[in-house]
Parts: C-alpha cells; sequence; structure tokens
C-alpha cells in the first residue's frame, strides 16, 4: 500500500486517542476524518468503533471511583439507551443519516459557538432524573441510527457544574458501552474481516499511547477549564460534521 495510507490510517489512530483521552468522547469524529480518505466507509466504521472501545476502557479506569460512587447518575443515562440503540439502527431505513447528521451539526454548532464565547457558564444544580433519561434515551437513539451516542449527552453534562472526574464518569462509561453493543453488531453482521483486523492492528497501538498523552492533559485541567473544554470541542465536533455531511 502507498505511504500516505499509513500516513491518515497512523494519523487518525493518534488524533482519535489524543482526543479520547483528553474529552473522553470524540474517537469518531476526529479518526473518520482521516480514514475515510483512504478505506470504505462501513470498515472505517467498524475499526472507529473498536479504538473507541478500547481507548475509551482507559478513560473509565481513570475515573472508576467516581462511577462507583455515583452509580445511580450513570444507571439513569445509561438504561434508558439501551433499547434506544435498536430503535435507532430501525429508524435507519425511514431516516437519512445524512440528514440527521447536518441537524445534530447545526445544534451543536450553535451550543458550542454560544457557549464558547460567554464568559460565564449557566449550572443547573438542582437534580434533573427525567431530562436525564430522556436525554440518555435521545443518545441511544442517535448511537443506533448514526455513531453520534456521545452528542446530546456531552452537551447536557457540560452544563451541570459536576467536577470534571463526576463528569467522566458518565460520558466515558455511556459511549463505551453504546459504542461496544455497536462493535458486537459490527461482529455480528462479519464486518471484522482479515483485512480489516490487521489494519486494527496497526492502528490500536498508536491510539492506546496517544490516549495516555491525552489522559495526561486531562488531569492538568480544573473543573472549569474541562467544562470548558468540551463545550469547545462540541463547537469544533459540529465544524466537522457539517463539513463532512455536506462534502459527502
Amino acid at each position: 500500500m502507498p505511504t500516505d495510507f499509513y500516513f491518515y490510517l497512523l494519523l487518525g489512530a493518534a488524533a482519535g486517542g489524543l482526543i479520547n483521552g483528553l474529552a473522553g468522547f470524540g474517537t469518531s469524529l476526529f479518526a473518520l476524518g482521516f480514514w475515510l480518505n483512504v478505506v470504505p466507509p462501513v470498515q472505517a466504521v467498524s475499526m472507529v468503533v473498536v479504538i473507541s472501545v478500547a481507548s475509551g476502557l482507559q478513560g473509565v479506569w481513570l475515573v472508576r471511583s467516581s462511577i462507583a460512587h455515583q452509580p445511580r447518575r450513570l444507571a439513569r443515562f445509561l438504561l434508558p439507551a439501551l433499547p434506544g440503540i435498536p430503535i435507532g439502527v430501525a429508524a435507519l431505513a425511514y431516516m437519512p443519516v445524512e440528514t440527521l447528521k447536518i441537524f445534530i451539526a447545526s445544534f451543536t454548532l450553535l451550543y458550542g459557538g454560544f457557549f464558547t464565547f460567554r464568559t460565564t457558564l449557566p449550572k443547573f444544580e438542582r437534580p434533573t432524573p427525567v431530562i436525564d433519561r430522556i436525554v440518555g434515551f435521545v443518545g441511544g437513539l442517535l448511537g443506533g441510527a448514526a455513531s453520534l451516542s456521545g452528542a446530546l449527552l456531552t452537551m447536557w453534562c457540560a452544563l451541570r457544574p459536576w467536577p470534571k472526574a463526576e463528569t467522566r464518569a458518565v460520558l466515558q462509561p455511556f459511549n463505551v458501552t453504546v459504542l461496544g453493543l455497536a462493535l458486537i453488531m459490527f461482529a455480528i453482521k462479519g464486518a471484522y474481516t482479515w483485512d480489516t483486523l490487521i489494519l486494527i492492528g496497526l492502528a490500536l497501538p498508536v491510539t492506546m499511547i496517544f490516549a495516555q498523552i491525552g489522559i495526561a492533559l486531562f488531569k492538568r485541567l480544573d473543573d472549569d477549564q474541562f467544562r470548558r473544554l468540551i463545550i469547545a470541542m462540541m463547537f469544533l465536533s459540529g465544524i466537522i460534521l457539517m463539513l463532512r455531511a455536506l462534502i459527502a
């Protein structure tokens, strides 16, 4: 294969790992931006699911004590997401995925752009169990329909005044679980051919190394810096998603 093939492969692996380690989401958006240049879409998505789960597990281990401290909070989001995943997959037959991506991209651009440039961030301090469950369910729908499980959840968590470890203790296991189920679906459909497994084997070590670099940077952020980071990342993700949807 040509040199630029491996350049895109490893650069996507590095970008996906770094952002996963730093923010706890966004692996697919950043890795696919490179991989879709050199491999077919289905193969690229099936690969990115693997590196998302693998690098995400490092982040889950990082905040394991926060997960154990607030298991009910995570359950409020995660349990409603589980039935949403197959519904989202089924909705693919009736709803154009590109239209959904443009809608999500527009929403994240407005959200990220508005809050990125505010001097103060809102703080929803009171418990909101009903909204949490709705957000979780819609996250499952978006995960099944367009591999965007973390979009709405990240926006909602960024507005809560939780410490960064508690925010990540919701985002990371949520995404790992939803994408882990997607991985199983890909495997059942036979997406992981020998060629795909070889590419994953080349990309995965790079992803894991750069995820550790991202985690090291995450540890240096205070709680407010982390909230602003994930809001800014939503803005950047919206730009990337919009460009990809319009160019495709």
